[in-house]
């Protein structure tokens, strides 16, 4: 079920890159249990939103709150996947681990309930029997689970992912779709940044749809029309055309 609490409060939004604005005033309120959909062509600021609510980048203008969390701890952000250095030599098992370290703090000792969480978050990705396999031996569906599961292993509220479906073939792109619906159904806000503008009605209850600015958000059944994908690219839905 969805909650209609306020999970996420954008005002007046403007981010800049050496005082160019690549995204401006941009105003948004979105529920918590909601997945949704960034749409926008490339350029057009999805990158820069993300990190931005993530605390990643500075603040032009304006503010993001996150309804009564206290503090951006409350956020996962996953990156893009050629953002990740794949050859970096760590398990699955320790990777996810890091998720928690946020929570130990400088003095917190890795506890039962630690662990308890990190067991977790590989069962909801379906991870348990490649804990302890280099993440440079996975597979693209399983690498995007891995980091998935390390940001579960943080316990956020609001999950940010960049470009998450990028690279994976159809049953990968399913195995993901699922353990994102299972954090919607747990009452999370899940926004991950997407291209491929035809599988957007199967993935995401909600949409944005930005170009720098905001063009259009709500819900994907009356938000995400051919009128304002021609806004937003210049193109119609059904031309096949992708960001």
């Amino acid at each position: 079920m969805e909650s209609q609490a306020s999970c996420l409060l954008i005002e007046n939004l403007t981010v800049s890159y050496n005082r160019i604005p690549a995204v401006h005033h941009l105003n948004l309120s979105l529920p918590a249990g909601a997945s949704v959909g960034l749409l926008g062509p490339n350029g057009a600021g999805k990158t820069t939103l993300l990190k931005a609510i993530a605390g990643l980048l500075p603040i032009e203008t304006g503010q993001v709150t996150f309804g009564d969390l206290a503090s951006t701890h409350a956020v996962a952000y996953v990156p893009q996947r050629e953002a990740v250095d794949w050859d970096f030599p760590i398990t699955v098992q320790a990777l996810v681990e890091m998720g928690r370290y946020s929570s130990l703090g400088l003095w917190k000792t890795y506890s039962e309930q630690d662990a308890s969480v990190v067991k977790e978050a590989l069962e909801i990705t379906e991870l348990q029997s490649l804990a302890h396999r280099q993440i440079k031996a996975l597979s693209g569906g399983q690498q995007q689970r891995a980091f998935l599961a390390r940001a579960l292993a943080q316990q956020a509220s609001v999950y940010l992912l960049d470009e998450p479906f990028t690279g994976l073939d159809a049953n990968a792109q399913a195995g993901f779709a699922d353990a994102l619906c299972h954090l919607r159904d747990l009452g999370k806000l899940i926004i991950a940044s997407h291209h491929n503008l035809a599988s957007v009605p199967d993935l995401f209850d909600k949409v944005i749809l930005i170009n720098g600015e905001l063009v259009a958000s709500g819900s994907t059944a009356t938000t995400f029309t051919d009128e304002n994908i021609r806004k937003t690219f210049s193109t119609s839905i059904f031309s096949g055309h992708t960001s």
